[in-house]
């Protein structure tokens, strides 16, 4: 995963750019190795991108010269080169028996991840998501990984409000089946972080075909899901932690949830009251 910041910023004006920054992007965003280990005019050389239009990349997205992006690429392709036991090692390494707080420096990386998000977020594509979702005939979840339990607590979230909305696939059911029958009154989020899980990729992809309005929510302007995608949200995941935080991901779905709710209106605050009834009959709530 390259630099979270240099994500986040290409994703918020990757539309604005032209061509040709656009050109260079994409080949930053493929070739992280490249740009890390490489000269510029080597690389302009190969692939006939003048030296300048890095620069110019660079400067579009708050650096202040391209070698300062270049760094911050190289730093993050050594953050993110360990395995997941080399996470384990670090964390007992550190924080075994020296005082150090893991909890602290964890709880931090997620506030900052949050924060991250919600000065990063674009409201009014926020918006827009939520309108297609409270029109849409229904709406699908798929997660596969870790991202299924995301997927699983939005449905479940989604369940108090309104009747539409399903996991495309639970365990032991077949994902082909789930997404069969997609057309364009259909919405289907997607939840996929690095490594991305070839099935989210699929999902979406099948579900584009179908003229259904696809929703990625994912940590990586790389994430091949996003060529699918009708709209999309990148979300941080950084953390000291041996696999990536989920915290940001999570705040992101309570967000849309509410809403959600308020763009639904009386329905919602009427069927969450028919839920509570239901609850309290099947004895899943208590009275006292």
């Amino acid at each position: 995963m390259l630099v979270q910041a240099f994500e986040q910023e290409l994703a918020k004006r990757y539309v604005d750019l032209s061509a040709k920054l656009r050109q260079a992007a994409d080949f930053v965003v493929a070739h992280p190795f490249e740009v890390a280990t490489r000269s510029l005019r080597s690389i302009s050389s190969d692939i006939e991108i003048a030296p300048a239009t890095f620069t110019r990349l660079a400067q579009a997205l708050d650096y202040a010269s391209y070698e300062e992006l270049r760094e911050e690429i190289r730093n993050s392709i050594g953050r993110n080169s360990r395995t997941l036991s080399d996470g384990v090692e670090r964390i007992q390494t550190q924080h075994a028996g020296s005082g150090s707080s893991f909890a602290n420096e964890h709880l931090s990386a997620c506030i900052k991840n949050i924060e991250t998000l919600r000065a990063d977020i674009d409201e009014e594509k926020a918006g827009r998501v939520v309108t297609k979702l409270a029109a849409a005939r229904k709406v699908f979840l798929f997660g596969a990984l870790g991202s299924a339990g995301v997927a699983e607590y939005m449905a479940y979230a989604a369940a108090f409000i309104t009747d539409n909305w399903q996991l495309a696939s639970r365990t032991g059911a077949s994902l082909g089946g789930g997404l069969l029958g997609l057309n364009s009154d259909d919405v289907l989020i997607v939840f996929t972080k690095e490594p991305h899980a070839n099935q989210a990729i699929k999902a979406a992809e099948m579900a584009a075909a179908s003229g259904c309005f696809v929703v990625v929510i994912t940590d990586s302007h790389r994430c091949p899901a996003l060529t699918y995608a009708s709209a999309h949200f990148i979300v941080p995941t950084q953390s000291p932690h041996f696999f990536s935080s989920y915290a940001a991901t999570i705040a992101l779905v309570e967000t849309i949830i509410g809403l959600l709710v308020v763009k639904i209106g009386a329905a919602a605050k009427d069927r969450i009251h028919n839920v509570e009834e239901s609850n309290r009959r099947l004895e899943y709530l208590s009275d006292e």
